[in-house]
């Protein structure tokens, strides 16, 4: 499970403190903390903006700024800052702040290349598509861990998931061999995004049989893809995985959404009714 799919999923945001955020702060007081000298506070306002949503074009410049700041940097290279910021611009819904995010993914910190592609993949502007699919090009030949590492060179989970989310079609080339990559999360990525640009259900139903595997993190995973993709024969399977009834409600809370904009209102179809059936079992 990525880190952003886990602060979603699980109510405590990656600086640490619970999404149900008991600092009190003013959003003018979050600007002036993230312009400060405290490092750690300027990291804590970043998420504050993203997780309240401040967006004003003060904030928006700030958090950008942030993007380039050289000062708060870990022993090993990171740039906690940096990465806080592109999580909370993914957030704000401007479409200005692509090419900050775009420019993040030359970073050397794989944790801000990996929050800057979630971001833009959130906000939904297609300009960033080629410069993604470039990202694929030598399939699995180069989407491999360099020698003597477990982790990839790229966040190639969160590439592949920000193509479906873009509907660009013209990657699936790009992305089907990523079905077979030996890492379960880059599978279960790339079934989801098959599933987004195709409408075949054979992707989706890899994540329902994901969801009865042996690991506790990749049912997790497959609960949080089967959500996001609103698949309405899970629901069922969802109910029953063996994970936190917490995150089942969350993936069928995803469903339901889904299957209600296709439904026209006031009417609720059966399966919207299965669904809320399914979650009112769960409480």
């Amino acid at each position: 499970m990525s880190e952003a799919k886990f602060e979603e999923a699980s109510g405590v945001s990656l600086s640490g403190m619970p999404a149900t955020d008991e600092v009190a702060l003013t959003p003018e007081q979050a600007l002036a903390n993230l312009r400060g000298p405290d490092l750690g506070v300027r990291y804590y306002a970043a998420w504050w903006l993203g997780r309240f949503q401040v967006n004003t074009p003060e904030v928006i410049d700030a958090l950008l700024e942030s993007l380039a700041d050289e000062s708060d940097r870990t022993l090993e290279g990171g740039y906690p800052l940096r990465r806080n910021a592109a999580r909370a611009l993914g957030k704000l819904g401007d479409p200005r702040v692509v090419p900050g995010l775009m420019r993040c993914l030359d970073c050397e910190d794989f944790y801000v290349r990996e929050a800057a592609v979630q971001s833009l993949g959130a906000l939904g502007d297609r300009s960033c598509v080629p410069v993604l699919m470039n990202f694929l090009v030598g399939g699995l030949e180069v989407a491999q861990p360099a020698p003597g590492s477990v982790r990839l060179p790229q966040p190639y989970n969160d590439i592949v998931e920000a193509l479906g989310m873009l509907g660009a079609t013209e990657a699936i080339p790009l992305i089907e061999p990523f079905l077979n990559h030996p890492f379960d999360l880059v599978q279960y990525a790339a079934a989801r995004a098959m599933y987004e640009l195709t409408q075949n259900p054979v992707y989706a139903e890899r994540l329902v049989k994901a969801l009865g595997g042996d690991k506790l993190a990749l049912r997790r995973s497959a609960l949080a893809d089967l959500g996001a993709i609103g698949y309405l024969p899970a629901a069922e399977a969802i109910a029953q995985t063996l994970a936190e009834n917490s995150l089942k409600l969350i993936a069928l809370k995803g469903v339901l959404e889904r299957e209600v904009q296709t439904t026209e209102l006031p009417q609720l179809s059966a399966g919207a009714i299965r669904v809320m059936t399914l979650m009112d079992e769960l409480l």
